[in-house]
C-alpha cells in the first residue's frame, strides 16, 4: 500500500513539475517574442499615446505623486492648458513608478524609459499565468496550459503589448483577466475574501483603462443569466454584493472616474443588478416566512410597485440630467454609423474603425475556427463558470467586430475557448488510443480467432484515426506558432517614430525623420514657441521637442481641433488669420510623397475638412468642394482648385514640383497618390520654410510677421 501511495505521489510531483515547466516556458516566450523592435532598432517608445504616458510617468517618478496629481500642463492645448491628474487613468504610471523605485531600492540602476519600454512584455508574462488559472477554474489544467501557451503569442494581444508599446492596454488585459479569475473563484466558493480580491483587481483595472466599463457590464450580465437560468444562490449574492459595493467605492477614488459609477448610463446595469440581488434575497426571505397563498399575492404587488417606482425614478433622473447619457464612443459600439454621422473626431481615429474579416484571421488565425468548438463544449456542460465564459465570448466578438481596437478584449477569450476545445479533443483521442490497446489485450483472453481478428482490425482503425487527429492538431499548432511569430515580427514590431523599408537588394532602410524633426525643434526654436500640427502628433512633439502645442491626442476639445482643421483647409490669407488668433509660431506637417509613406497628412486631409466643418465657425468648409468634378480626391491638374490652393496642399508640396522621385516620371510625382501634382509653381506668402527632414517626411514652417496691411 505504501508503494502505491509513494508512486502516486511521485506521479503527482512529476505532473506538477511538467505543468510548472510548460507555464514558465510560455511566460518566457511571451516576454521574449515581444522584443523584436528592441533588437531591430533600440529601446524606444512606440506610437503616439505612449509618449504622453512616458512623459507623465517621468514627471511622477521625478516629482512625486502629489505634484503629479496636481500637475497643470501648460505645454498642451495652448492657450487652454490641461489638468493632468484629473484627466487620466493613473494606474499605468503608478505601476511603472513603483517598479522603478523598487529596482532602485535593490540597487538595480535603470532608467525610467527602459521600465516603460519593457513593462508591457513583463505584464504579458503575468497574463499568461492568469489565463492558465482562469481556464483551469473553468475547465481543466490541461486546457489552461494550452490557453496560456496560445495567449503568450496571439497577435491580437501582442499588437498592444510589444516592447515600447507603453499604453494602458499593456497592463489592463492582465487586470481584466485577474478580475475574471477572482470573480469565478468568488462565485464558486461564496467567500467574501475572494469577492474582496475581485474588487481590488477591479479597482486596479479602473485605474488603468477606460475599458473597465466592459467588465462592469459583463459581470452583472453574468448574474442576470444565473438568475434567468435558476442558478442564483447565496454564493452569487455574496460575491456580487461584495464586489459591487467595495469595487464601486474604490473606483470612485480615481479622479477621472469620480461619480460616474452612480451617475452615468454605462454603469446603470451594474447598479440595477445590485438592486435585483437585494430584491431576490428579500423575496427568498419572505417566501420562507409567509404562507404560499399570501406570498403569491404579496409578490405580485411588490414586483409591480418596485418596477413602477424604479422606472419613474430613472426617468426623472435622466430628464433632470442626474444620470448622464451614453458617451459618443459607447454609442458607436451600439450603432457603428453614429460616430461617422455625428462625431467625426471619433470616426477619424483608425482604431475606432470597424474590423475587417481579414483582420480576424490575421490577429487570431486558427483560434477563429476553434472558438465555436470551445463554445459548444461549454454549452454541453453548463456551469456557473461556463455561462460566464460563453457571455464573455459572445459579447466580445460583437464589440470586436464594431471597433478594431476591441480585438484586444476578444483575444483572451479566443485563447481560453480554443484551449478548452483542443484539450477536450486531444484528451478524448489520446485516451481512445490507450483504451484501444487495452481492449485488444482483454479480448484476446478467452476469445476465438475471428473475434480477436475483428477487434484487432477495429483497434487498428481507431488508432490510426486518433494518431492522424493528434498529428493534425500538432501541425495546426505549429502553423499557428509560425504565423504569430511572423505577424509579430513584420506587422507589430515597427515603432511609428522610426520607419523602415526594404531596398531592392533586400536590405533594411531606416527613416528616422520624426526624431530628426523633433530634435531640430528642440534645439532651434525658442522655448516658448507654439507649434501647430494635426492632433496625431501632439504627444510626440510635447514629449520629444518640449514645445507648446495647440492640440494633441487627448481630443477633449472638438472646437479647438476644428479650428486647426479650418486653418489647414483654408487659403493662406484666411489660415494666417486663424494662426495669428492662436499665436502660432511654427507649423508642422507630415508628407510621404517622396518616400511612399501613406499615413501622411494629405491622406488624413479629408478628416481635417470634416472636423473643421463640424462647428459653427467652420460651416463654410464643405467636403464636396475638395473633390474633383469627377467625384474623386485628386492632387493632380484635375483636382479641385480649392484643394490645390489650401494651406495643407501648399505646405506639403512646396518645392516638390522640382523633385524627381522615380525614374521615368515627371518631377513632382507623388509616390503615395501615384500622380503628378497639379500645382507646382507657387510661393508661400505667410509662411517660410524652416526645416525639411532628410527624406521629406516632416516639414516645418515658420509663420511670418507681416505688416498690419496684411498679405
Amino acid at each position: 500500500m505504501d508503494q502505491v501511495t509513494k508512486l502516486r505521489m511521485n506521479l503527482e510531483k512529476q505532473e506538477s513539475l511538467i505543468k510548472l515547466g510548460i507555464l514558465t516556458t510560455a511566460a518566457i516566450l511571451s516576454f521574449s517574442t515581444r522584443l523584436f523592435s528592441v533588437l531591430r532598432f533600440e529601446s524606444v517608445i512606440h506610437e503616439f499615446d505612449p509618449y504622453f504616458n512616458y512623459r507623465t510617468t517621468k514627471h511622477l517618478a521625478e516629482q512625486g505623486f502629489y505634484n503629479f496629481h496636481n500637475w497643470f500642463d501648460d505645454r498642451a492645448w495652448y492657450p487652454l492648458g490641461r489638468i493632468i491628474g484629473g484627466t487620466i487613468y493613473p494606474g499605468l504610471m503608478i505601476t511603472s513608478a513603483v517598479l522603478y523605485r523598487l529596482m532602485w531600492l535593490v540597487n538595480i540602476t535603470v532608467d525610467i524609459r527602459n521600465v516603460c519600454v519593457f513593462l508591457a512584455p513583463f505584464f504579458s508574462s503575468l497574463t499568461t499565468i492568469v489565463t492558465y488559472l482562469l481556464t483551469k477554474e473553468i475547465h481543466s489544467s490541461g486546457a489552461g496550459l494550452v490557453a496560456g501557451a496560445m495567449i503568450s503569442i496571439v497577435p491580437g494581444y501582442i499588437s498592444r503589448s510589444v516592447a515600447g508599446s507603453y499604453d494602458n492596454e499593456g497592463i489592463a488585459i492582465f487586470c481584466m483577466l485577474l478580475t475574471y479569475y477572482t470573480w469565478i473563484k468568488a462565485v464558486k466558493t461564496g467567500a467574501i475574501l475572494w469577492a474582496t480580491f475581485a474588487a481590488l483587481a477591479y479597482f486596479y483595472m479602473v485605474s488603468s483603462w477606460g475599458g473597465y466599463v466592459f467588465l462592469i457590464n459583463l459581470i452583472p450580465l453574468h448574474v442576470l443569466a444565473l438568475m434567468a437560468t435558476g442558478r442564483f444562490t447565496h454564493r452569487v449574492y455574496i460575491a456580487y454584493s461584495t464586489l459591487y459595493t467595495i469595487g464601486t467605492i474604490l473606483s470612485m477614488q480615481i479622479s477621472f472616474v469620480g461619480f460616474q459609477p452612480v451617475q452615468s448610463s454605462e454603469h446603470m446595469l451594474a447598479f440595477g443588478v445590485f438592486g435585483l440581488c437585494q430584491l431576490h434575497a428579500f423575496v427568498d426571505y419572505v417566501r420562507s416566512a409567509v404562507p404560499k397563498e399570501h406570498f403569491d399575492t404579496l409578490f405580485q404587488a411588490l414586483i409591480v410597485t418596485i418596477a413602477s417606482v424604479a422606472a419613474l425614478i430613472g426617468l426623472a433622473l435622466t430628464v433632470t440630467g442626474k444620470i448622464s447619457p451614453w458617451t459618443g464612443r459607447f454609442y458607436s459600439l451600439l450603432d457603428p454609423s453614429y460616430a461617422k454621422n455625428h462625431i467625426p473626431i471619433i470616426a477619424s481615429v483608425s482604431e475606432h474603425q470597424p474590423t475587417s474579416w481579414s483582420s480576424f484571421y490575421f490577429d487570431l488565425q486558427i483560434l477563429v475556427f476553434l472558438f465555436p468548438a470551445g463554445l459548444y463544449f461549454c454549452f454541453s456542460k453548463l456551469s456557473d463558470a461556463n455561462i460566464f465564459i460563453i457571455l464573455y465570448g459572445v459579447t466580445s466578438i460583437y464589440f470586436a467586430g464594431v471597433m478594431v481596437r476591441l480585438m484586444l478584449v476578444l483575444a483572451p477569450v479566443m485563447c481560453i475557448l480554443s484551449g478548452i476545445a483542443i484539450s477536450h479533443l486531444l484528451t478524448k483521442y489520446i485516451r481512445n488510443m490507450d483504451v484501444s490497446g487495452a481492449n485488444v489485450a482483454t479480448v484476446a483472453e478467452g476469445s476465438n480467432r475471428k473475434t480477436k481478428a475483428r477487434y484487432e482490425q477495429q483497434s487498428s482503425v481507431k488508432n490510426e484515426v486518433a494518431i492522424g487527429f493528434v498529428l493534425l492538431v500538432t501541425f495546426l499548432l505549429v502553423t499557428y506558432t509560425f504565423h504569430c511569430t511572423w505577424v509579430t515580427s513584420e506587422a507589430y514590431s515597427s515603432p511609428s517614430i522610426v520607419l523602415s523599408a526594404r531596398s531592392q537588394d533586400g536590405g533594411r532602410i531606416i527613416f528616422d525623420d520624426f526624431r530628426e524633426a523633433y530634435y531640430w525643434l528642440k534645439m532651434n526654436t525658442p522655448e516658448d514657441a507654439r507649434v501647430m500640427s494635426w492632433w496625431d502628433y501632439g504627444y510626440q512633439i510635447t514629449a520629444m521637442a518640449n514645445r507648446t502645442i495647440l492640440v494633441d491626442n487627448n481630443t477633449w476639445n472638438n472646437t479647438h481641433i476644428s479650428r486647426v482643421g479650418q486653418a489647414m483647409a483654408s487659403t493662406e490669407d484666411k489660415a494666417y488669420e486663424i494662426m495669428k488668433e492662436l499665436d502660432v509660431d511654427y507649423v508642422l506637417v507630415i508628407f510621404g510623397g517622396l518616400t511612399g509613406y501613406s499615413s501622411d497628412d494629405i491622406n488624413k486631409f479629408l478628416w481635417m475638412v470634416r472636423i473643421g466643418g463640424s462647428t459653427d465657425r467652420g460651416a463654410h468648409i464643405k467636403e464636396m468642394d475638395y473633390y474633383a468634378p469627377s467625384g474623386d480626391f485628386r492632387i493632380d491638374k484635375e483636382g479641385s482648385p480649392v484643394l490645390l490652393n489650401c494651406l495643407m496642399y501648399k505646405m506639403c508640396y512646396y518645392r516638390f514640383g522640382q523633385v524627381y522621385t522615380e525614374g521615368g516620371k515627371a518631377p513632382g510625382y507623388d509616390r503615395v497618390r501615384g500622380a503628378e501634382i497639379g500645382n507646382k509653381d507657387f510661393e508661400l506668402d505667410v509662411l517660410e520654410e524652416a526645416y525639411t527632414t532628410e527624406h521629406w517626411l516632416v516639414r516645418i514652417y515658420k509663420v511670418k510677421d507681416l505688416s498690419n496691411r496684411g498679405v
